[in-house]
């Protein structure tokens, strides 16, 4: 009788200590799965704003390039390094109207803009009868995600026009 009042008397308490050691296990599971499900949250939105930015940019993208197919199209041919290269303001862009530096327009289309530079004539063009001088045009849009200008995305297309 003596021997199982002794060891009933030395584990007095230890259920306490294993229960609160599991309850902190699990607390820290539970803090980390949050954190997790927080993580993943915010990638699925940055996802969603590059997808609208990418889709808002193709749509002008494409308004400009309609732009550039009427017969009565017409556009300066880009002069200097700095007015032929692709417009470096594109991945600051916030209002419509010309820019100096590079020379171009900067129209809104949706809830992006597009611009135009004509960069020359060519023979050579790609999917263009041979022989046949074609005037090569830079259309470059950039789309935003409904109001927000954190996100944004820039397409260009070279439209040959014969």
């Amino acid at each position: 009788m003596k021997l199982s009042s002794m060891t009933s008397h030395s584990q007095r308490g230890m259920a306490l200590l294993v229960s609160l050691v599991f309850l902190l296990l699990l607390t820290l599971i539970g803090i980390s799965s949050m954190q997790n499900a927080t993580l993943q949250e915010k990638m699925a939105g940055s996802v969603t704003l590059r997808n609208q930015s990418f889709q808002s940019a193709e749509a002008a993208l494409r308004i400009g390039e309609s732009a550039v197919q009427v017969d009565t199209y017409t556009l300066p041919v880009c002069s200097g390094t700095s007015q032929c290269a692709p417009p470096a303001e594109s991945s600051s862009i916030a209002a419509a109207g010309f820019n100096s530096t590079s020379g171009v327009t900067w129209i809104a289309a949706g809830t992006g803009f597009y611009g135009v530079q004509n960069i020359g004539t060519t023979l050579t063009a790609v999917n263009v009868p041979s022989n046949t001088s074609a005037t090569l045009y830079r259309v470059t849009a950039v789309g935003f995600p409904g109001t927000s200008r954190n996100s944004r995305s820039v397409v260009e297309s070279i439209y040959a026009k014969y």
